[in-house]
């Protein structure tokens, strides 16, 4: 027989700020809970004594896929280890102890990153939200509200531009819809892309409609795992410029090169403590 619920011994991970750091966009806050969508399943997390509780609406034999999701095997004191010895790091680090990194799907990750263009992370839930309640399959939940999977990649291909525009999601509609088709019609080797160099899997992904390297970024380091990819967007871009370069104004290119030198072979981590450190704490212009 399986289980409803679980606990995981892990130390030092700040659940809050995983979960709504702009990383995924399926997690909503009820009580002192997070409900949301994982592997498929729907999930309701908690802090608890010594670790992470966690609950689901079907009994679950191998938790082995919200491990994974949760990255809870990470000792995250060696990730932290190998960050620059620098005043804006350090200050990211002290303001978010225990943030960490999730593993997500390829699919998910990739689509909620085309839609993210010129959009705030709560916009970003809502179309995502709307999406999966109308072409995911519904699951079983264990809230308040039905739940639903993410839409497969031949569901958002098999729809037309205007029903993906129904979901809010505006000029973002044919990226999706044409990565989704790409993919299907071989544009990509898209099976292989875990087992690709960085290098390898970001020239791939941006070959998809609609994907630049700041998103191909974003899919290397919250699915493919590749921790030393450093994604640049605008929020990054004026984040490194006012805590790293106040008195210059260093190019986009002088900017890309030190993202990739300075951080180290956790980058992608330092990059999500920068990231939400100066889009809540230090509310840079």
């Amino acid at each position: 027989m399986g289980e409803l619920s679980k606990t995981f011994p892990v130390r030092e991970y700040d659940l809050d700020a995983t979960l709504q750091s702009g990383q995924a966009f399926r997690w909503q806050a009820v009580g002192q809970a997070w409900e949301g969508v994982a592997g498929g399943r729907w999930v309701r997390l908690r802090l608890a004594k010594g670790g992470i509780a966690a609950e689901v609406a079907k009994p679950v034999r191998d938790w082995s896929w919200l491990e994974e999701y949760l990255q809870l095997r990470v000792d995250l004191g060696q990730v932290l280890a190998t960050f620059p010895d620098d005043e804006p790091m350090e200050n990211a680090v002290a303001a978010l102890p225990g943030l960490r990194l999730l593993r997500q799907d390829y699919w998910e990750c990739l689509a909620s990153f085309i839609l993210s263009a010129t959009k705030q992370i709560v916009q970003i839930r809502q179309m995502v939200a709307l999406l999966s309640k109308r072409f995911g399959k519904p699951i079983e939940s264990g809230g308040s509200k039905p739940a639903f999977a993410f839409p497969e990649i031949e569901a958002v291909a098999g729809c037309s531009e205007t029903e993906l525009r129904d979901c809010k999601l505006g000029f973002r509609a044919p990226n999706l819809r044409g990565a989704a088709c790409d993919i299907l019609d071989g544009k990509i080797d898209w099976k292989r892309l875990p087992t690709m160099t960085t290098d390898e899997a970001r020239a791939e992904l941006m070959k998809l409609r609609g994907v630049g390297q700041k998103i191909a970024d974003c899919v290397l380091l919250f699915a493919g795992g590749h921790q030393e990819v450093f994604p640049v967007d605008v929020w990054i871009e004026r984040a490194l410029q006012q805590l790293y370069f106040p008195k210059r104004r260093p190019s986009a290119k002088r900017l890309r090169k030190f993202a990739d030198t300075h951080f180290g072979p956790y980058a992608g981590y330092a990059q999500q403590y920068l990231f939400h450190h100066a889009r809540v704490h230090l509310k840079l212009k």
